[in-house]
């Protein structure tokens, strides 16, 4: 299988999803891709304390550029809608800062909490990704946990979607579980899948709830990609360090709580040879719901089933 190298410049990057937007690359099933990320803001330096403007990569469009900064998009040659995409994540390498900010702006949690209105709170981290640690202005050191808040595809919609929401084929997911060793299958919509990742997390906690993680560079990332026939998703699930784990994203927490363990049942089902209602009572004993992020217009749950915690023969 192939390597591919991804470089930073402004032809390999974008902030929207289409299906017509041109991809940068085109792969082999099972190639592997090795790329640097900017920050999902499009920074090339952390944001300034004293509030002076960072640099930031220009030119940008400002319709086609508003979101997230994607390295991307790659065509997956043979990728065809109904298929599935398997993304393998290797190495993921934070670079040397990152930065999370607070208040300052409207959303639902900021006006909730009272902390809509005057200056955004901010946090410039200091990033060492040999001791793993983070550590702020003030001092205080956090663990890494590097992973990308975007993997992701267009839908099959015309014209231009934002990178802001999460969809069934993925992009702004924001699930702190998708370390490496992961791997990830997301459904296809478009030919040629039309791939594109970024933003990345240096750590975040479930449900991301400033809007912000710590949002970083990354110096490496290391993605393997491939096509799956077999099983026909209808949103994203993943293989991770820390178990199985079904993504669900809707309007409601309800809703996103109920694709995702729907999502899991069908899984159990599959690989555990139960039938539904056994899996359920099953998953009401081992299944964690955890909410991914309140962040991004849309709420994610997703459903975690660790590794080795069910175990035995099938049941009925």
């Amino acid at each position: 299988m192939a390597t591919h190298a991804i470089e930073i410049e402004r032809r390999t990057l974008h902030g929207h999803f289409s299906r017509e937007l041109p991809a940068i690359l085109s792969i082999a099933p099972g190639d592997t891709v090795y790329a640097r990320t900017l920050d999902g803001g499009w920074g090339l330096e952390p944001p300034h304390l004293d509030g002076s403007p960072r640099r930031l990569i220009e030119p940008r469009d400002a319709k086609l550029d508003s979101g997230h900064c994607l390295v991307g998009p790659i065509e997956v040659r043979g990728a065809e809608p109904g298929m599935t995409l398997e993304v393998r994540i290797g190495a993921i390498t934070p670079g040397a800062w990152g930065w999370t900010r607070a208040g300052g702006w409207k959303s639902r949690v900021n006006s909730r909490l009272g902390l809509a209105d005057g200056a955004p709170h901010l946090l410039v981290w200091t990033l060492d990704a040999a001791r793993e640690t983070a550590r702020d202005q003030h001092g205080r050191e956090v663990s890494l946990q590097p992973f990308l808040g975007v993997i992701g595809m267009p839908g099959d919609e015309p014209g231009i979607q934002s990178t802001i929401p999460p969809r069934v084929t993925g992009g702004n997911m924001d699930c702190r579980e998708l370390v490496a060793g992961s791997r990830l299958l997301i459904p296809i919509a478009v030919p040629g899948a039309l791939v594109s990742f970024g933003d990345g997390h240096a750590a975040q906690g479930d449900g991301e709830v400033s809007g912000l993680a710590i949002e970083c560079p990354m110096d490496r990332v290391e993605l393997t990609f491939d096509l799956i026939e077999e099983p026909r998703l209808t949103t994203p699930i993943a293989d991770t360090p820390a178990g199985w784990v079904t993504l669900g994203f809707h309007d409601t927490l309800d809703e996103a709580a109920a694709i995702a363990l729907d999502a899991m049942l069908e899984l159990m089902t599959r690989t555990h040879g139960v039938s539904r209602p056994d899996a359920l009572a099953l998953a009401s004993v081992v299944v964690d719901l955890r909410v991914t992020q309140i962040a991004n217009g849309v709420w994610g749950v997703h459903a975690v089933l660790p590794h080795g915690a069910l175990r035995g023969a099938a049941g009925a």
